[in-house]
């Protein structure tokens, strides 16, 4: 079994989770799922991939699960008796063949309250199914010259005191195998440099911090969630707000694109939030102008925090941090870079919200190739009502 406990998915799930719980109880929702990385057959792992969501969705929290959830200091204990009860409901998520190269269907339906769980686990059974057959003795010499490699660029590095990176590698893992020893060598190696994972089961397993506040889906659901499309963004950062009373403020930047986030996030939401996350587009470019619009809104952007996301490496990452060294607090989240590099090609897989309530949805990436929609018409509306460059 790949999936051991529901615990083993990202810390923002719960979070948004929590909202969806106190807030939109009863929102219907869809998600889809897409392999970006070409000519890949995941057709003939149909069947064991089967098998593992059969698994997953038998899993239930346990109590010391349970009272781990609860300890954090965000987390409800509403929240808590709810989990108690949840389990994924199989009848949710279909995985069927699709039509052209060996390429598969997986749809997820339902309640959201019920089925926001399913993301994570789900990308990382294909991952690690798929790369088991590739890759049935992995060369894990090979991945740990390669992460000691990333670290010790890191430790020789000077004036990189205040650097602070995160694992977020979950949902593109080699394996949950490897994204254990991926974790105990950081936490052993890099000292106060690794802040902590995204992953919930890793973090209490080895006493770490778990991280993470908004993914996209929960900013695409506001859309049709909200009072009215234009104002969808600024709602979800309100009830964000209204739920954790200025905690867990990492505001994301990039589903209606910067330029439309930059509108929309005022002097009250500069200051309200503790910073904001990259996850699309050029990252100088971002950070500059996020800094420019922190001093124009009359907050000092040495008090913020900038979490930068997207594909992210570490000499990337260490270029990034010298950039804005002493101008803006800058921390990482490094993800398949650290949990998938043992000389094979990572697969590029997602599996994003497409409706809501039987609405479209849509997140209007910085990086086109990010943008993800089921329905032209709807895009071309979205982009439109934030006055955003058509598609390219």
């Amino acid at each position: 079994m790949i999936i051991h406990s529901l615990l083993d998915t990202d810390l923002y799930k719960f979070s948004m989770m929590q909202v969806v719980l106190h807030h939109f109880p009863a929102a219907q929702v869809e998600y889809r799922f897409q392999c970006r990385t070409p000519n890949v057959d995941l057709s003939v792992h149909i069947d064991e991939i089967q098998r593992e969501i059969d698994s997953l969705c038998e899993l239930r929290f346990t109590e010391i699960e349970l009272d781990y959830i609860g300890s954090l200091r965000f987390i409800k204990s509403d929240f808590v008796d709810f989990l108690r009860l949840f389990h994924l409901p199989r009848q949710c998520i279909e995985v069927t063949p699709a039509n052209t190269n060996g390429a598969i269907s997986i749809s997820v339906k339902g309640p959201w309250l019920h089925t926001i769980l399913f993301e994570i686990p789900v990308l990382a059974i294909v991952n690690e199914v798929y790369f088991r057959h590739v890759s049935p003795v992995p060369d894990t010499h090979e991945g740990r010259r390669r992460l000691h490699e990333k670290i010790d660029l890191l430790l020789n590095e000077p004036d990189m005191a205040a650097f602070r990176v995160a694992e977020y590698g979950t949902r593109r893992r080699f394996s949950r195998q490897w994204h254990d020893e991926v974790v105990s060598m950081l936490k052993a190696s890099m000292g106060e440099h690794f802040v902590g994972t995204s992953n919930v089961d890793m973090a209490r397993r080895h006493g770490i911090t778990p991280l993470g506040t908004m993914g996209h889906e929960y900013l695409q659901a506001c859309q049709a969630l909200g009072p009215r499309l234009r104002d969808s963004q600024v709602f979800a950062l309100e009830t964000w707000a209204k739920e954790y009373r200025g905690d867990l403020g990492i505001a994301l930047s990039d589903v209606y694109g910067l330029d439309a986030f930059l509108r929309d996030f005022d002097m009250y939401f500069c200051k309200l939030f503790d910073g904001a996350r990259h996850d699309s587009g050029d990252p100088f470019v971002w950070g500059e102008r996020m800094i420019a619009h922190y001093n124009a809104n009359r907050v000092d952007p040495s008090t913020k925090t900038l979490v930068f996301s997207d594909a992210l490496t570490f000499p990337l990452a260490i270029e990034i941090a010298r950039r804005f060294q002493g101008r803006v607090r800058v921390s990482f989240g490094i993800g398949t870079n650290l949990t998938n590099d043992l000389g094979l090609q990572p697969l590029q897989i997602v599996m994003k919200m497409v409706r809501c309530n039987g609405q479209p949805v849509a997140k209007v990436s910085d990086a086109p190739e990010k943008t993800m929609c089921d329905d032209p018409a709807y895009l071309a509306y979205l982009r439109h009502v934030f006055d955003l460059p058509p598609s390219p």
